[in-house]
């Protein structure tokens, strides 16, 4: 069963800022300050900045492949099933983390509206909300998307206000001492705060649920981040500019650095006014983190590397309800018994591992050749900006110290052990980078599970219909000439193929194509050909598809042809033969269509660029 295409720009917008804007910005800037001195806010900045490789490299691939799971079906089909595992496991923990801190939050800034609360009404409190939010998205994937615009809308409203009326009452000297420690104290203050702009992309998770997510996800990942990013600079500016020194308290952090500044300038109101902001920012993280990592054990079912248990899907609401639940027990686990401050390093550390992986993954699925990789957004700066970020992933890994890396690299080898024993045995897929493997060794490469799999995944995500035109398509003979050919020696060729279908004998077929090409060309372009006859008889209809790369000779043509589309029918299909040529018309106007037809890697390739072209359904 499909899921619903429900969410909306808006919804897509609100799932990615509503999962940034939290404990980032409410809890971690006082940490950050008590690293680095006045100049956290550059830590927030050099952080967003080192995500935009992601960010680009994300919209590249949701848009080719907008999937549930997002990362993981990324990694998955561009490195193999061993890192698809590592990363659906690491992308799970890491967002269930973010979300489990989330729902600890709002317990935590309970206690500023009532002091005398007890650690263990705090967690009854977060449970409690994780609960809710279970139930919203087991309810609806729609409920979800539009409960959470709302929140994020009044979030968003409440910082903004936040800034614009605190700007008048910073002080110059808050901001000293600027820099503690040295560089390598920067790096780590960047890769702590970089769990902030972790859930960014976490919207990709659920692109398979987006309305037309070719426009709708880089859309909205991309006006989130930039709307995100000059909040989260300023709201810590402004706060380190209110409050300085005083964003600690005997030698250790405030827990609620914001809304103390907001008390210090507008009294209880602003007190209250962004501690019901901080609750609507860990509200819209929570929600978004179940929302978005429930999707990834949903698509790592479907590949058989869990069990098919967390591939249902309820009939009712067409959520994936186990896998909800999954993910909701998880987070209360967590937020009963887990320490906190460690989680969230370890979040980061395989945030950045993922990101880097993300990276990886635009650079093999370009590079491999793969047909029916058509990504609509392209990532700019290719490969450079991919390679410096995975570069400084590397860096800031190293930089976030051992505990973290110690807890990282058990996760991973819990995911590989889980691959070993259970999904190996299962998956058996190819991935893009064995595709690029045959590149390199200048192996043919034939029409493998990949490429179909992403066909069916471009008709999905365009909305293609399957019409006459496609199913003769998908039957007829596509024929690949390795040598240069006159036109009389092609159509020798080609009578001998297309005859049989027809019920005609070649020579008579041969026969008739040289007639009417005597009559007047069929030569298009200095490209392309489309020979087309009528036969006698009646309900006869054929199509050929031939590719020569070295060229055939046209007479009267001084260029090379290099496609030929072969159309005979009879008289009754008159109709159909010009709906047929309206649609290789169509097709061949594409500007990249000469060089995906030159460099297709077999004859199911060439056929997959008449099926995937775009072009009116018949």
């Amino acid at each position: 069963m499909k899921l619903k295409k429900d969410l909306l720009l808006s919804d897509v917008f609100c799932v990615a800022s509503g999962s940034m804007i939290s404990s980032g910005l409410f809890v971690l800037p006082a940490i950050a300050y008590a690293n680095l001195g006045g100049a956290v806010f550059l830590a927030y900045l050099a952080a967003g900045i080192l995500v935009i490789p992601t960010v680009f490299s994300k919209a590249e691939l949701s848009t080719a492949m907008p999937k549930a799971g997002g990362t993981y079906f990324f990694i998955d089909r561009s490195m193999g099933a061993g890192f698809g595992t590592l990363a659906g496991i690491s992308a799970w923990f890491s967002l269930s983390f973010k979300s489990a801190f989330a729902f600890i939050g709002i317990g935590a800034f309970a206690s500023l509206l009532l002091p005398d609360i007890s650690m263990l009404e705090i967690k009854l409190i977060s449970i409690a909300c994780c609960l809710l939010f279970t139930v919203v998205n087991l309810l609806s994937v729609k409920h979800t998307g539009r409960f959470q615009t709302i929140l994020v809308f009044g979030l968003i409203s409440i910082v903004v206000y936040y800034i614009i009326t605190s700007f008048p009452h910073i002080s110059p000297d808050n901001y000293q001492p600027l820099f503690k420690g040295s560089f390598r104290t920067f790096l780590a203050t960047v890769g702590l705060i970089f769990i902030s702009y972790g859930g960014l992309t976490k919207v990709v998770s659920i692109a398979e649920e987006v309305d037309q997510p070719t426009v709708n996800l880089p859309r909205g990942i991309l006006l989130s981040f930039f709307v995100v990013t000059t909040l989260y600079v300023l709201a810590v500016f402004v706060t380190v500019g209110l409050m300085g020194n005083q964003l600690m308290v005997d030698n250790n952090p405030v827990l609620t650095p914001l809304s103390l500044a907001a008390k210090k300038y507008s009294g209880s109101l602003g007190l209250g006014l962004l501690s019901m902001a901080a609750i609507l920012a860990f509200l819209t993280t929570g929600n978004a983190g179940i929302l978005a990592s429930s999707r990834t054990p949903l698509a790592m079912s479907r590949d058989r590397l869990l069990p098919s248990l967390f591939s249902k899907i309820g009939t009712k609401h067409q959520t994936p309800y186990i896998s909800i639940l999954l993910t909701s027990l998880f987070m209360i686990s967590v937020i009963t018994f887990l320490d906190l401050e460690m989680l969230v390093k370890t979040a980061s550390t395989l945030k950045l591992l993922l990101f880097a992986f993300v990276n990886i993954s635009v650079i093999i699925m370009r590079e491999s050749g793969i047909q029916n990789y058509r990504p609509k957004f392209k990532a700019p700066g290719y490969p450079w900006l991919q390679i410096a970020g995975i570069l400084s992933y590397g860096i800031l890994i190293f930089e976030m110290g051992y505990v973290p890396l110690v807890i990282s690299g058990s996760f991973l080898c819990s995911g590989l052990l889980w691959y070993w024993l259970y999904g190996r045995i299962r998956s058996n897929r190819e991935s893009a980078a064995v595709h690029l493997i045959r590149k390199i060794t200048a192996r043919e490469l034939q029409a493998e599970p990949l490429e179909n799999e992403l066909r069916e995944i471009v008709r999905e995500r365009d909305g293609i219909s399957k019409d006459r035109f496609d199913l003769i398509i998908e039957n007829c003979e596509a024929v690949d000439i390795t040598q240069y050919m006159e036109m009389e020696d092609f159509f020798k060729l080609i009578s001998k193929h297309i005859s049989p279908g027809l019920e005609i004998k070649p020579e008579e077929f041969f026969s008739s194509i040289m007639a009417r090409e005597n009559e007047s060309t069929t030569v298009l372009t200095p490209f392309l050909a489309i020979p087309h006859i009528i036969l006698k008889g009646e309900h006869k209809f054929n199509i050929i598809l031939a590719r020569s790369c070295p060229g055939i000779k046209f007479p009267g043509n001084s260029e090379l042809v290099h496609a030929v589309f072969i159309l005979a029918g009879s008289r009754d299909e008159r109709n159909f033969h010009l709906q047929a040529l309206a649609a290789f018309a169509q097709i061949v106007q594409n500007p990249d269509f000469e060089n995906r037809w030159l460099k297709a890697p077999g004859t199911q390739a060439l056929k997959d660029i008449i099926l995937l072209g775009s072009r009116s359904r018949i």
